[in-house]
């Protein structure tokens, strides 16, 4: 598929990897529609790049309800979308048994919803609507990419709830790509390492420059607009199905 045809779905999209990803899909002929539950980020990005281009529709990606009124208001202002890109996510750290007592469990519970059930919520409400799609010459009908992380692999300590759910992003990816493949839509997924997002900005630059050092290379933090990079690569690869891309620089994570 084209980037220049693509009509994408991005949660997260008002900030971070998902504002990458949505300026990038725009610069390059594209059209997205953000999923997000900041109102002033998102109505940003659409001053920045354009209300023809771009649309914003607060959502929570954990309801049913939400995400039906956000697709259905994409498809009223764009006719169809063919691209669903999934960024939207937390991760805050826990032990499982720290110093202020064991782990708990709505932290557990809200983790696991956002990043794992909010990925497969909007993954089988966007699918359902995707099916419908006029194939390319390819026969392909749209292309869903899946964020998880490397803690998926190599999570650190206090990073149980995090790792688990980013775990079942990857675990998932295979399956779907399979049950999906007889409609011509494609599964990806990107396990991002260390990326200078604004949780990294608020470090101060020796710790920055610290947590850079540990990527064998290139030694610093990797930028949001590299993620939307292998975004766009995975939209316009029509051999990219079902697999998941480390985006880290060969990073291994240690325990902690």
């Amino acid at each position: 598929m084209k980037v220049n045809e693509s009509i994408a779905v991005v949660t997260g999209g008002a900030s971070g990897l998902g504002e990458a990803t949505v300026t990038n899909i725009v610069e390059s002929g594209g059209k997205a529609a953000i999923f997000d539950l900041s109102e002033e980020l998102g109505a940003a990005v659409v001053e920045r790049l354009g209300s023809e281009n771009v649309l914003f529709v607060k959502t929570d990606v954990t309801s049913e309800e939400e995400v039906t009124a956000a697709l259905n208001e994409t498809i009223e202002k764009f006719g169809s979308f063919n691209t669903v890109v999934n960024c939207a996510g937390i991760g805050p750290a826990e032990k499982v048994v720290g110093r202020e007592g064991v782990h708990d469990l709505s932290n557990f519970n809200k983790i696991i919803q956002v990043n794992l059930v909010g990925t497969f919520n909007v993954i089988r409400l966007a699918a359902q609507r995707m099916i419908s799609n006029t194939p390319n010459h390819e026969d392909e009908r749209g292309v869903i990419i899946n964020t998880a992380s490397v803690a998926a692999f190599d999570g650190q300590i206090g990073q149980s709830a995090y790792s688990a759910s980013k775990g079942g992003v990857v675990g998932m990816t295979l399956p779907i790509a399979r049950e999906f493949a007889r409609h011509g839509i494609r599964v990806m997924t990107i396990a991002p390492g260390l990326i200078e997002t604004p949780l990294f900005n608020s470090l101060p630059d020796k710790a920055r420059d610290a947590l850079g050092k540990m990527v064998p290379f290139p030694p610093r933090l990797g930028f949001p607009s590299e993620y939307a990079m292998l975004a766009k690569s995975i939209i316009e690869n029509p051999l990219l199905n079902g697999e998941t891309i480390r985006l880290d620089g060969a990073i291994r994570m240690q325990p902690k």
